[in-house]
């Protein structure tokens, strides 16, 4: 039978070594995310309320252990852009994810040595983001909302489709918007070739009910929402001025349909997200930007909301119902 001493003294040795062995453990490293975003922080906007925060979290990042973000936000005000992204810099971030061209814009000129996350719906070539989609090149690449283009054709084709009599149809973009240009050039030349007549409204500020009146004014018979950040914002008093003036509305985002409007074509959110974090993950553990391609969603998704159609007096065409990804009733 072992005696006391020797059995102390080989505990001794044993609590020594496991201690040994515990400090030589690297301890976890904690990453650090920048958030350039060119909005408000608002928890109606499902972007801002950390919606790829969960697939973060199953890539095994969790704020407040080993991740911290960096939230900079410029509440509209594009000026302010340059500086939080010196401010991002300045906080020595790993990665920079850039919402919207001004933030992405802003973001590489102020580093070409962090990694950037674009996430953006115009073409990243064309604006001088990357050099091609496959092979970006410097500091930049990301997730595209649209494969090609902004849909802004195939939303006025959806809603010609919904409202067959529909012979003006009206467009409303925000007041001096970057990126708005090439949504509504792509609607008016598919208005062209649709028969349509296309009528376009800004929006002054938060002036919805200003803009609703001059849409109605006009008399026209459907809308198309422009897809910008501003309005998926305000998208609940764009859903409830749409249902004041009896308005069929075509948006980009599934929350527009969840939360009232008539329908949405675009990417699935929930997997623009997931790939959000995928790339921010890759880049963390050193993948180089430039060797990232660009991704972009190889579906698009229709969701349509049947209780809207009923309150519209819209009897939405089967064809459409059948090819719907969601319909909500």
């Amino acid at each position: 039978m072992m005696g006391r001493r020797p059995f102390i003294a080989t505990a001794g040795v044993i609590l020594v070594a496991a201690l040994q062995a515990a400090m030589a453990q690297p301890a976890e490293r904690v990453y650090r995310l920048g958030i350039l975003h060119p909005g408000t922080l608002v928890s109606s906007d499902p972007f801002i309320a950390n919606a790829f925060s969960n697939p973060l979290r199953e890539l095994g990042y969790v704020e407040g252990q080993n991740l911290i973000i960096e939230r900079k936000y410029a509440d509209g005000d594009f000026d302010r852009l340059p500086g939080l992204a010196l401010e991002l810099v300045r906080r020595r971030v790993d990665v920079i994810l850039a919402v919207g061209s001004p933030g992405v814009r802003a973001a590489k000129a102020a580093t070409t040595t962090i990694p950037i996350v674009l996430l953006n719906n115009v073409d990243p070539v064309a604006a001088h983001f990357v050099a091609s989609l496959a092979r970006p090149g410097g500091n930049v690449t990301g997730v595209l909302i649209t494969p090609e283009g902004t849909l802004a054709a195939k939303k006025l084709e959806l809603l010609r489709e919904t409202v067959p009599r529909a012979t003006r149809i009206a467009l409303i973009v925000p007041h001096e918007a970057s990126g708005m240009q090439q949504q509504a050039d792509e609607a008016r030349k598919a208005a062209a070739s649709l028969g349509v007549e296309l009528i376009a409204v800004e929006v002054q500020g938060s002036d919805y009910e200003g803009a609703f009146a001059a849409v109605a004014a006009e008399r026209a018979q459907a809308l198309l929402v422009g897809a910008h950040y501003i309005f998926l914002r305000d998208r609940r008093k764009i859903i409830a001025l749409a249902a004041k003036y009896r308005l069929p509305a075509v948006y980009e985002w599934p929350v527009h349909v969840r939360d009232g409007g008539l329908m949405s074509y675009g990417a699935n959110d929930v997997e623009t997200y997931r790939q959000v974090a995928n790339y921010v993950d890759r880049l963390f553990k050193g993948a180089k930007p430039g060797d990232l391609p660009v991704w972009q969603p190889s579906r698009l998704h229709l969701v349509v909301n049947l209780n809207t159609a009923n309150a519209l007096g819209l009897a939405l065409p089967q064809p459409l119902l059948l090819r719907a990804d969601e319909v909500i009733q």
